[in-house]
């Protein structure tokens, strides 16, 4: 299905009946990577993914692509489709925009996940790099990807996860310089969402890999600290892709924590 966002065409998908639970990719990736949690997850729940602006089969909607204005997609999708509250999950960049959502839209989040993600802003040196990234992509982005996505796994999983190592940077191959630049730029100017889980109302899940260079395990064990009611599972040898690297455990994990946010648990 498609929506015309901001003059944009947003591809999203939804399958399976029951309370909502809305699914969001990370930067470089699509709704694709949720392929194996939608199918066992809709047998249970309404599962909605999101191509997010620039990626999958989704268009660029500018230049910069702020989490806030993501989150108003998200919000647009919803509407569309009639859904009231969902449980939001978000891997990377789309805990970002999950936390911008629960934010803007607190009385429609019934519960949020941040999946390898965190609340905190990029702080100067992480700026910095953004901003040499930048220039890298503008340079060359395929010479980009291929060292980018292959850091985001534990090193003694690369080989083991070859085949999708080189799916994933495919994927992101067809992206345009310009939609990656405009993810990265948001994710550079995004503002901290520490209140998010100091004021949530509702059950937040933290998935953490011990190896994970992107966001380290130990500033989660802080974030959790700040959250009233808090799930959170931290799986040894793995990286920024447990989706991937421990695909089992983080299902059965994500499935538990819905259910729990809906009074199922």
């Amino acid at each position: 299905m498609t929506l015309k966002y901001n003059g944009a065409h947003i591809y999203f998908e939804s399958k399976g009946k029951g309370d909502a639970l809305v699914l969001l990719h990370g930067f470089t990736e699509s709704s694709a990577i949720w392929h194996a949690f939608t199918e066992n997850l809709s047998k249970k729940f309404r599962v909605i993914t999101i191509d997010l602006p620039g990626h999958g089969e989704s268009e660029n909607i500018g230049s910069v692509h702020p989490m806030e204005v993501m989150a108003d997609l998200v919000k647009a999708v919803m509407d569309e489709i009639t859904i009231e509250q969902a449980v939001l999950v978000g891997h990377s960049m789309g805990g970002y925009v999950a936390l911008a959502f629960a934010k803007k839209y607190p009385g429609h989040t019934k519960g949020l996940g941040l999946f390898h993600s965190s609340s905190l802003a990029d702080n100067e040196e992480a700026r910095e790099n953004r901003e040499k990234a930048i220039e890298v992509i503008k340079n060359d982005h395929k010479d980009f990807l291929f060292k980018f996505i292959p850091d985001l796994f534990a090193p003694e999983n690369r080989s083991r996860f070859k085949a999708d190592i080189e799916q994933l940077v495919e994927t992101a191959k067809s992206m345009s310089p310009r939609a990656l630049i405009a993810a990265m730029e948001g994710m550079k100017i995004r503002s901290s969402t520490l209140d998010v889980l100091i004021n949530a109302t509702f059950p937040v899940m933290f998935i953490a890999g011990q190896k994970d260079t992107r966001v380290p395990f130990e500033n989660i064990w802080v974030q959790m600290a700040l959250t009233e009611v808090a799930y959170s599972l931290i799986l040894k040898n793995v990286g920024h892709m447990a989706y991937l690297e421990a695909r089992d455990k983080t299902l059965g994990f994500v499935r538990s924590f819905v259910a729990a946010c809906y009074g199922e648990g």
